[in-house]
């Protein structure tokens, strides 16, 4: 059994190798691997009810009553009850499990599980485990007997070339590509609970821009889609598969994986991205992955917000944002593939600095009544304040000026850039355009080294996780915070002093890119909670918030969809009671006050303390 499972792991690392190189430390992985997998991976599978025990029991019953059963090779062992009973009990144990696998598929099966091979996976186990157990209990019952055994020893052989099998070409090939790509995972710095979101930058010189075909992703990554086990999770939380659009994430990965190893679509057996063209379903190592004679239509490509959902889900720790993101530079940058509108909105950043094509000049003028100085190469402020892209909008500039009375109010010293503040390019690298991208981030670097200040302060969380998390690794580092982290600090300090508000109910909607981006969740429901004396909490929050449908290029990718995805979010609020919903975001605040009356009332945070200030 052990051999032939080794023999199955051989043309996976076969076909990995075909990937491009990514050097690991590979001792050191796998020495942290039962930490990874016991507490990272535990703390995922453990999310759905059920998962956990299931898990626990088959897997763990398994390997060690299989890893007991090997032990008997010790003849002191071998002649002892107390040997035999314990791998009985290994064994039943992983009977039950076994039992809770195939009911977690029958009678009927959920809709976001996969069928095919899975729904045989139970039978191997089964005829493993009962096999072992029986093996056991003879020489429990018989000891010496060991021929009476025949017919159970016969079971596990067969249960065994089942579980081959599956590891070879089946779901549990999980089992050795999971444990690889734990060891030499491609964000390390996540397990711990720690956090790592950041883009990471291209090398434009390279002749391959992206990704275009399976062996342009690194092997590790190859590894990691063949790590996915088709739970689920990741479609059941995603923004674009609840709102119809043409992305199933699950499906994406299996595409993946499928187009790697060269089989054919028909293989997979779970939800297809809704209403996505058809395509050929035909891959290889070194055919494309995108189109319609490939595996994946593009139109699931431009369909993600990238809002991590799906990655923060996955019990596999898989990063499906990264390979979105790998696949939209090889279409943007190689192929010139992007929707008409995402083109335009590029062109108008490489012409004008800016994706409306605006005038720098008129960023600000939103915030014309408040005269707030412009920061110069010869000045000196201690706050920065980063207006972003939504500075434009009449709607934004209402947060800004909240943000800057409140600022004003805490006697802060702070100051804009005016017209040298340059879009900062978040849209261009979601979209896959890295050479735009870092066109802007060198201009904008240059500019804020160029000044001086203490830290910056910006109400994007888009704009903060470029400067604070991307911008580092192309020479830019400065504190930045968003204005909900720097409001609370004010309040702390006793700058600003709140007076809780009797209001009806606010649920706070969590960006993406400030909540699973950047693990900001407390300040905004500390401030709420100091300016509004009624809150609730909406079903999806914090880590489990749900996208308000704003990121990752989407809302000018002409996507096609069944329903709205700040539709869906806005229902969910009223499902709670919230009669306003408190954001954090420009982007969310325009997608969620696009959605027709009657909805909650949508206000930023900042107008909400303002609101609540006591005045000195």
């Amino acid at each position: 059994m052990a051999a032939a499972l080794a023999a199955s792991a051989v043309p996976m690392v076969q076909r990995w190798r075909k990937g491009t190189s990514s050097p690991k430390d590979m001792i050191r992985g796998l020495a942290a691997v039962p930490r990874r997998y016991l507490v990272d991976v535990h703390h995922a599978v453990e999310r759905r009810k059920g998962a956990a025990p299931m898990h626990a029991l088959v897997a763990g019953g398994t390997l060690a009553g299989s890893a007991a059963l090997a032990a008997g090779v010790i003849p002191a062992l071998r002649e002892s009850r107390l040997y035999w009973c314990g791998v009985a009990v290994f064994f039943v144990t992983a009977i039950g499990g076994t039992y809770l696998v195939w009911k977690r598929r029958n009678p009927k099966k959920p809709s976001w599980l996969s069928g095919g091979r899975f729904l045989w996976l139970p039978n191997a186990l089964l005829a493993w485990n009962l096999g072992g157990a029986l093996v056991a209990l003879v020489h429990v019952a018989m000891p010496g007997k060991t021929g009476v055994a025949f017919v159970p020893l016969a079971m596990m052989a067969a249960g065994g070339a089942g579980l081959v099998v599956q590891v070879a070409r089946g779901p549990m090939r999980h089992a050795f590509s999971g444990v690889t790509w734990l060891a030499a995972h491609s964000r390390p710095e996540r397990f711990g609970g720690g956090r790592s979101t950041d883009l990471r930058p291209l090398a434009l010189a390279a002749p391959t821009l992206g990704t275009l075909v399976p062996g342009d992703f690194a092997w590790n990554v190859l590894a990691s889609f063949d790590a996915c086990i088709e739970c689920g999770r990741c479609e059941q939380h995603c923004p674009a598969f609840a709102a119809g659009q043409r992305l199933n994430p699950k499906a994406l990965i299996q595409g993946l994986a499928l187009s790697a190893r060269g089989e054919d679509a028909s293989a997979y057996t779970g939800s297809p991205a809704p209403h996505a063209p058809p395509t050929s379903g035909k891959g290889s190592m070194t055919g494309a992955i995108i189109g319609a004679d490939a595996m994946i239509h593009p139109d699931t490509l431009w369909a993600c917000t990238t809002c991590r959902s799906c990655v923060e889900q996955c019990p596999m720790m898989i990063e499906h944002v990264d390979a979105i993101v790998d696949l939209r530079r090889g279409q943007t940058l190689m192929l010139g593939e992007v929707r008409p509108g995402a083109a335009d909105a590029l062109r108008r950043l490489r012409d004008t600095g800016e994706s409306g094509g605006r005038p720098l000049s008129a960023r600000a003028d939103g915030l014309a009544g408040e005269n707030v100085p412009v920061l110069t190469e010869e000045d000196e402020t201690d706050v920065l304040l980063w207006l972003g892209d939504g500075a434009y909008e009449l709607r934004y500039a209402r947060t800004l000026r909240a943000l800057v009375k409140l600022l004003r109010l805490a006697d802060v010293k702070f100051a804009i850039l005016g017209e040298a503040e340059l879009d900062c390019g978040d849209l261009a690298r979601r979209l896959g355009d890295e050479a735009t991208f870092q066109d802007l981030a060198t201009e904008v670097i240059g500019t804020l080294n160029s000044r001086r200040f203490q830290r910056i302060v910006t109400a994007d969380p888009h704009a903060l996780n470029v400067l604070k998390n991307e911008y580092p690794a192309l020479g830019g580092k400065w504190e930045v915070v968003h204005h909900t982290t720097f409001l609370d600090e004010l309040v702390s300090a006793g700058r600003l002093k709140l007076n809780a508000r009797d209001l009806p109910s606010v649920a706070y909607h969590d960006p993406c890119y400030l909540g699973r981006y950047n693990g900001e969740f407390d300040a905004p429901r500390r401030l709420l909670a100091a300016a509004c004396k009624t809150t609730v909490e909406m079903e999806r929050h914090g880590r489990q918030s749900m996208c308000c449908g704003g990121g990752g290029g989407n809302p000018v990718s002409d996507v096609d969809a069944e329903l709205r995805i700040p539709d869906i979010r806005m229902g969910q609020a009223t499902e709670v009671g919230a009669a306003i919903v408190a954001v954090g975001c420009p982007g969310c605040t325009a997608m969620l006050e696009g959605v027709p009356e009657p909805r909650p009332e949508v206000k930023d945070i900042a107008e909400l303390v303002l609101e609540a200030v006591v005045p000195a």
